[in-house]
């Protein structure tokens, strides 16, 4: 039996705001969006339609609410790949993201740390080939 990681789930407040974010500022393509009854949407998005994983946008409820933008606690919780890391950096500048450093080079490959619409960090990284 093969296994592999094909969803992780991102808490947000607003099902249509998180699908924006993903899509206009990191270029996230939605796979799917289905009505689950009772105001729950099945809310896939990913970098790519062919991508391995992809994030499933989940509508925090109850307790889950206070974890928004503290899915990692307070780390870098999501590492996002680039294959042209200064056109990326340049347009997630353009539409007003939070950058918490200036881009830097690593043993591994230049990398930055950003914000997403909740504040959760994140390293943008174009891996060293």
């Amino acid at each position: 039996m093969a296994n592999r990681l094909a969803l992780v789930a991102f808490l947000t407040d607003d099902y249509d705001r998180a699908i924006a974010w993903f899509r206009d500022v990191l270029r996230f393509e939605l796979l799917e969006d289905t009505d689950m009854g009772g105001g729950k949407r099945w809310v896939r998005m990913a970098p790519t339609s062919d991508a391995d994983t992809a994030f499933l946008i989940a509508k925090a409820a109850g307790e889950q609410v206070k974890f928004i933008g503290k899915q990692a606690g307070g780390r870098v919780g999501h590492f996002l790949f680039t294959n042209d890391f200064d056109a990326m950096v340049a347009h997630i500048r353009t539409q007003g993201v939070t950058f918490r450093e200036a881009p830097r080079d690593e043993p591994y490959g230049k990398v930055v740390v950003f914000e997403d619409l909740h504040g959760n960090p994140w390293d943008l990284i174009q891996p060293k080939p």
